[in-house]
């Protein structure tokens, strides 16, 4: 099946047989435990909700699907899923090859958890330059962590030369893929072992769900994963799981949308006199654009860029938007905008952001799948204040 095919049946194949009702879309299964007839067999293999639920389990074959895995898993958020990543595949002493340029909550989560609590040491490199990645290595790295691109000065990294690189030493690589969607890039397919999503924004698409998935090939990772899944708890509710499944079915129309959009807006802000620079794959003069042609097949609808002004002035410009909703998070059909500074970027500290270029009039912005015409009316509107 091809993906949009892929993204509306898979998990949801109606049950015909057996006295089977013939549902179109999976009932959500809210039941915390399960009945069954004989002592030592559970009912159609089911026991207890965190261990394993119909709906859930229906996302979560979706999930792998999507980004041509064998194994998928639903967490309670994007960070409990890097969570059970880092509890499973290391342990105290061990060493993490991580992009320079990452979500903060997951800089926190390596810092502050595992670099504190579990001795785990992590390095932060450019990788958008392969010898960076290559003169981190250490004997005891276990994990090349990356996002392409990054979050939120959209850098990318060549995920094959990487993948090639780590499986000689015989590292495990995980891709952080939430930007993308497995939509526009597959991570497995140019040979990295993990994919890690926050569900929470383009999968659902309609920020009402919060959610973490896990996608993968490796049976021996997967059971280790699938373990830790059940034991930490850290698992999707099947109300959210229905959510999320319901948002997938639409995700190839929404990522071309949002595409189509941040590219007319890309452009603009690009020719605008107060703007001074755009960090947008899509764009031709992007330092990235061959790689990203290459390894994705549209540029999806996250971009960043700074005003020429001070923090006052960002301020001012957040603030004067009406249409575009000044929040954190990203992916939903709805436009959003943030200052990563001192929003979704604020736990690292300030020398750490600015070395990587974190300043404070850089300006996210997840373009949703409004009339692109409202939008930049609105970008207009607000830059001129």
């Amino acid at each position: 099946m091809k993906f949009e095919t892929k993204a509306i049946h898979v998990g949801e194949e109606p049950n015909l047989r057996d006295g089977g009702s013939g549902d179109v879309v999976i009932p959500i299964h809210l039941s915390s435990t399960f009945a069954r007839k004989e002592v030592d067999k559970p009912t159609g293999g089911y026991e207890y909700s965190r261990s394993g639920n119909p709906t859930r389990n229906a996302l979560e074959k979706r999930l792998a699907a999507l980004e041509n895995a064998k194994f998928g898993l639903g967490f309670a958020s994007g960070l409990a899923a890097e969570t059970v990543i880092a509890l499973t595949l290391l342990k105290s002493g061990d060493h993490v090859i991580a992009f320079d340029d990452l979500y903060g909550g997951t800089r926190r989560l390596f810092n502050k958890v595992f670099n504190q609590n579990f001795k785990v040491k992590f390095s932060y490199v450019n990788a958008r330059n392969i010898e960076n990645v290559k003169r981190a290595i250490k004997s005891k790295t276990k994990l090349i962590w990356l996002e392409t691109p990054t979050n939120p000065l959209m850098k990318l990294c060549d995920i094959r030369a990487i993948s090639d690189i780590a499986k000689k030493k015989k590292i495990i690589v995980v891709v952080d893929n939430t930007f993308m969607s497995p939509y526009f890039q597959k991570p497995l397919n140019f040979g990295a072992d993990i994919v890690v999503h926050s569900t929470t924004k383009y999968l659902n698409g309609h920020s009402d769900s919060i959610g973490g998935a896990i996608m993968l090939s490796d049976k021996e990772i997967y059971s280790k994963l699938k373990f830790n899944q059940n034991a930490t708890g850290a698992i999707l509710s099947p109300f959210d799981s229905f959510l999320v499944l319901r948002g997938i079915k639409t995700l190839a129309l929404r990522m071309e949308k949002h595409n189509e959009n941040a590219m007319k807006i890309a452009e603009f802000l690009n020719a605008h006199p107060k703007v001074k620079k755009v960090n947008y794959p899509g764009l031709k003069k992007y330092p990235q654009y061959e790689l990203a042609k290459q390894q994705m097949s549209g540029f999806g609808g996250m971009l960043s860029f700074g005003i020429k002004g001070n923090l006052k002035e960002t301020k001012r410009f957040l603030e004067n938007l009406k249409i575009i909703s000044l929040a954190e998070s990203l992916g939903g059909v709805e436009s959003l905008i943030e200052h990563p500074a001192l929003m979704t970027h604020a736990s690292i500290p300030k020398e750490e952001r600015k070395k990587i270029g974190i300043t404070d009039s850089l300006i996210r912005l997840s373009v949703g799948i409004e009339d692109a015409e409202d939008l930049i009316d609105d970008l207009q509107n607000a830059l001129e204040k």
